[in-house]
């Protein structure tokens, strides 16, 4: 691949290395859906340990996808919240999405019900 001489890493790359761990685009989804509690991210992924979720939120504050908002008066009251560039993945998440409903075998109706719930979260 030939790059612009200034360009040293493909801006493809750069994007990938920044979601390529587990569980960061599941919780990237999470928040686009509403989530923002460590619990809530939890919900529906028993096999996440506390401690993966932990330096997997970590890692994607150093990124700069999330910030960590915690309560003054109780810092175990803490919620975490899309950053701009956290956003800015909307599009990308949600052509991913399109491409997983359209190669799955749901009906017609579910196909319609779930692209509709993607395009309100994402678009």
């Amino acid at each position: 691949m030939e790059t612009n001489k200034y360009i040293k890493s493909c801006p493809i790359e750069l994007v990938v290395k920044l979601i390529n761990k587990k569980w960061v685009i599941q919780i990237i989804r999470d928040l686009f859906f509403g989530k923002s509690r460590f619990h809530e991210f939890k919900e529906d992924k028993p096999e996440l340990s506390n401690k993966v979720l932990s330096n997997c939120l970590k890692d994607m504050e150093k990124n700069g996808l999330i910030h960590r908002i915690a309560d003054r008066y109780d810092r175990k009251n803490v919620r975490y919240k899309l950053t701009e560039k956290g956003k800015s993945l909307n599009r990308i998440l949600y052509e991913i999405a399109m491409v997983g409903v359209n190669e799955e075998t749901y009906s017609d109706k579910i196909k319609n019900d779930v692209k509709a719930e993607f395009r309100q979260a994402l678009l």
